[in-house]
């Protein structure tokens, strides 16, 4: 069993809260998704703790990093991570799932001398919008975006829960987590925080939504290569377990040029990084990509 220790590091405005896999080797940093928090990553980081640093952040807003103040947005978080590569070894692997990839991505834009390669994983590349949503699509266009994407992971940001049985039943009845494993109990256990009323998701809704922002191929978006060597890990499966993926094939190419790109077989967006099969494969293009 690797050893795993929660930690913060000093960002603007406070701290971040961080999760550590291990304690020598190579560094690797990870980003989470829109609403996630750093336990999505607990099955990859603990197949690479044993050989490697794995630091993963909560991002401002979410987990133990929600009372982080704004402004949120891409580059924000960006700038963030690159202050826990600061503290914790002065370069690394950083690896970014869903929208984390974005934020992965551009830390390596922002912050080249500290980043030795990027693993994307589902995400990074900006989303196709969905259906009536227009390229020029305004803040409310982007929060319909992102309710029609994320569905009911994104509708409990707005939810007050009894009880801690109730977001778990929540997680277990998602479409895309039909295999319920020991890590995604714990993922749910750690998405809630008490308030007077109840249980609320540690996810703050108004970062959630200016994330979105920063995600989708609106007008504005455009084709750019990363400045350091990269990797793309297409789920075979889509955000709810169907068959169509969040990105088709050749798509992630074409936004981002030069990335080296695959598909994880038996994945979907979730699971990815939420179940064994394909946290081994997410680890292997940790360790061995070049």
């Amino acid at each position: 069993m690797v050893a795993y220790r929660r930690a913060t590091v000093a960002v603007e405005g406070g701290e971040l809260a961080l999760g550590i896999w291990g304690e020598q080797g190579p560094l690797v940093v990870a980003a989470h998704g829109i609403t996630s928090s750093h336990l999505a990553w607990a099955l990859v980081a603990e197949r690479l703790g044993t050989e490697h640093r794995f630091v993963a952040a909560d991002l401002r807003g979410r987990g133990d990093s929600r009372d982080l103040p704004g402004p949120y947005g891409i580059d924000r978080h960006a700038d963030d991570i690159a202050a826990v590569i600061r503290a914790y070894g002065g370069q690394a692997v950083v690896v970014g799932h869903s929208m984390g990839a974005f934020v992965a991505a551009a830390t390596a834009r922002r912050h080249p001398d500290l980043v030795s390669r990027l693993v994307l994983v589902d995400g990074g590349a900006p989303l196709p919008l969905p259906p009536g949503v227009p390229a020029d699509a305004t803040e409310a266009d982007l929060k319909v975006a992102i309710e029609q994407t994320v569905g009911t992971a994104f509708a409990r940001l707005t939810e007050t829960f009894p009880d801690r049985a109730a977001v778990t039943t929540l997680w277990r009845g998602h479409p895309a987590l039909t295999d319920w494993n020991a890590a995604m109990t714990a993922y749910a256990d750690y998405d809630v925080v008490e308030t007077a009323d109840g249980l609320v998701t540690k996810c703050k809704l108004a970062a959630a939504v200016r994330d979105a922002q920063d995600i989708y191929a609106t007008s504005s978006a455009r084709s750019a290569a990363l400045p350091v060597p990269a990797v793309f890990l297409r789920a075979e499966r889509g955000m709810l377990g169907g068959p169509t993926p969040l990105y088709p094939e050749g798509y992630a190419e074409r936004w981002l040029p030069g990335i080296a790109a695959s598909t994880v077989a038996n994945a979907n967006h979730y699971t990815i990084t939420l179940s064994p099969g394909p946290a081994d494969v997410v680890a292997d293009a940790v360790r061995t990509y070049r």
